[in-house]
C-alpha cells in the first residue's frame, strides 16, 4: 500500500473515532463501563485496520465500525431508561469495606487482593485501615470512601470559621492574549468593562496572558511578561 494511502486512511480513521467519540459522549470516556469497554477495545482494533489493512475491503471495515458504535450507543441509551438493563450491562457498585469490616467475599468476587485494596486507599491519603467506615468500588473502576467521623476533615463550619456568603463558578476572561467573547457575553460583561479592568492593572492587553474571575469575584491576572528574576526549570 502506498505511504500516501495509509497517511489518507489514516486520517480517515482518526476522523471516524472523533465523529464516534463524540456521539457516545464524554460520559462513555469518563465511566469505562463493562460494555463501554469492550466496545472502546473492538472499535480501536476496527479503526487500526481502517488505517493499516489493505486486505480487507474499507467499507466492510467501515459498516463494522458503524454497527459496532450502533451498538454501544443502543446499550448506552438502554441503560439509562431501564436500571435492570443498566445493571447487567454497566454493573452495580459494590461494596469492599461496610462498618470499618472488610467483606473477603466481595474482595474474592472482583478478584482484588488485600494488597490491592490498601494500594488505593493509599492513593486517597489513607494509610490506616480504621479510618475507613465504608469502601465503594464504583462502575467505573474507582474506589471511593467514607472515613470514619473522627478522621474525617474538619470543614470551615467545624471550626465555626467566616463562610463566604457566596461564590461564582469562575469566568475566564482572557486565555493566551486572546478576549474569550462568548464568556463576557454569557455573563452580560462587555469588552470596554473589560479594557478598563485591563487598564486599572497599568497593563495593556497585549502584556495579558490569562484573566479569570474567581470564585470570590476577584479578578486574576498572569502577565506575558512576569519578571521572575530567576524561574524555576523542572526540565
Amino acid at each position: 500500500m502506498p505511504v500516501w494511502e495509509t497517511v489518507i486512511r489514516s486520517i480517515f480513521a482518526f476522523t471516524l473515532m472523533m465523529l464516534i467519540a463524540r456521539l457516545l459522549g464524554k460520559s462513555t470516556i469518563a465511566q469505562m463501563t463493562y460494555h463501554d469497554f469492550v466496545a472502546s477495545i473492538t472499535l480501536g482494533a476496527i479503526t487500526a485496520n481502517i488505517a493499516f489493512n489493505d486486505k480487507i475491503s474499507l467499507w466492510n471495515l467501515i459498516a463494522s465500525a458503524i454497527t459496532y458504535t450502533g451498538i454501544a450507543y443502543l446499550l448506552m441509551a438502554l441503560s439509562l431508561k431501564n436500571r435492570r438493563f443498566r445493571n447487567w450491562f454497566s454493573g452495580k457498585p459494590t461494596l469492599l469495606i461496610q462498618e470499618g469490616k472488610i467483606l473477603e467475599n466481595n474482595l474474592r468476587k472482583l478478584k482484588i487482593s488485600l494488597d490491592t485494596l490498601n494500594q488505593e486507599l493509599r492513593e486517597k491519603d489513607i494509610f490506616n485501615i480504621r479510618e475507613v467506615q465504608y469502601a465503594v468500588l464504583e462502575l467505573n473502576g474507582h474506589l471511593t470512601v467514607m472515613r470514619t467521623p473522627e478522621s474525617m476533615t474538619a470543614t470551615r463550619k467545624d471550626l465555626q470559621l467566616k463562610v463566604p456568603s457566596k461564590q461564582i463558578f469562575p469566568i475566564e476572561l482572557i486565555m493566551d492574549g486572546k478576549i474569550i467573547d462568548n464568556n463576557l457575553e454569557q455573563n452580560h460583561l462587555s469588552e470596554e468593562w473589560l479594557l478598563a479592568q485591563v487598564k486599572k492593572q497599568s497593563l495593556s492587553l497585549d502584556n495579558v496572558n490569562y484573566a479569570v474571575i474567581g470564585t470570590d469575584g476577584t479578578i486574576y491576572w498572569d502577565k506575558v511578561k512576569d519578571r521572575i528574576p530567576n524561574p524555576i526549570d523542572t526540565a
